[in-house]
């Protein structure tokens, strides 16, 4: 497609959140030997400008919510002209490293937050996904649902060490990578389709916005399955619902659900699906998922 895989854009996120976790007079955090430490629990990503190979970057961000032991981050990223490239709102838990259980920010942590308060740009904004929208309970989400309503899985496999964190979980960025690389698998002889349909036109895609819940880390070995249901079209968009999941426990990984558009590759535009189109990709992805 030209611009960067949307795992790029989370390790820059993770990254950047490294760097506010010692501004806030936590330097320990993503150290190996850390007693505590910031994993994300519910992201909400909006993709606004590709982000090309070698072009500039570079982030801003601050809090817009502080709990007992969870905070709400904002973070951006902009080009070198000053647009806006994505922007982040990240649910973060302080938890203790050796239980994964929330862990109370300490006082001096909580008086250095206060100083990182503020406000997204309006141009920032979530717009087809609400980020504090209603989302199923954990107990709730089960591998028999999927397979009960006949959506597919569209990818699996075993989680390999590069892609853990220091301490020895599946990093996030290959939490959506990983779906990622399990969407063509199911996308992209429709959308080939698509794109002929509009005058055989260079087919892509892009993703436009993103919430994803994390709810367990899996460790080197650990298997997953990766189940994929549509959530709705509206205009020229798409959404689809990823179930990461356990296919030993049968409980998820992760959840979450994209919206995104074929892509003409020449003006770098969204390609409209036609009616049989639409109703082919309800067929090859059935709805019935939520996150």
């Amino acid at each position: 497609m030209g611009h960067m895989n949307v795992r790029v854009y989370v390790e820059k996120q993770m990254e950047g959140l490294a760097v506010f976790a010692h501004a806030l007079g936590m330097p320990h955090a993503f150290r190996q030997d850390a007693p505590s430490t910031i994993v994300p629990v519910d992201q909400h990503i909006r993709f606004v400008r590709e982000v090309l190979p070698g072009k500039p970057l570079s982030m801003k961000g601050c809090l817009i919510e502080i709990g007992e032991a969870d905070a709400v981050v904002y973070q951006e990223l902009r080009h070198e002209d000053g647009q806006l490239a994505a922007a982040f709102r990240t649910r973060i838990m302080h938890i203790d490293t050796a239980g994964r259980e929330p862990f109370a920010w300490g006082k001096s942590v909580r008086a250095a937050m206060a100083d990182d308060m503020g406000e997204p740009p309006a141009e920032a904004a979530p717009r087809s996904i609400d980020p504090d929208g209603p989302c199923l309970p954990y107990d709730e989400i089960s591998i028999d649902l999927p397979k009960s309503l006949g959506i597919p899985c569209i990818g699996k496999g075993a989680v390999p060490p590069q892609h853990l964190d220091v301490h020895g979980r599946m990093a996030p960025p290959w939490v959506i990578g990983r779906v990622s690389d399990s969407v063509p698998n199911l996308l992209h002889g429709w959308r080939k389709n698509v794109a002929a349909a509009a005058g055989d036109l260079r087919m892509g895609a892009a993703v436009l916005e993103y919430r994803l819940r994390y709810h367990c880390a899996p460790v080197a070995g650990d298997l997953f399955e990766v189940y994929t249901g549509l959530g709705g079209v509206e205009g020229k968009t798409h959404s689809l619902v990823h179930w990461m999941m356990d296919p030993v426990s049968g409980k998820p990984w992760a959840t979450s659900r994209a919206v995104a558009i074929t892509l003409d590759l020449d003006a770098r535009k969204a390609i409209p699906a036609p009616p049989e189109a639409l109703e082919e990709l309800e067929r090859i992805a059935p709805k019935g998922l939520g996150i």
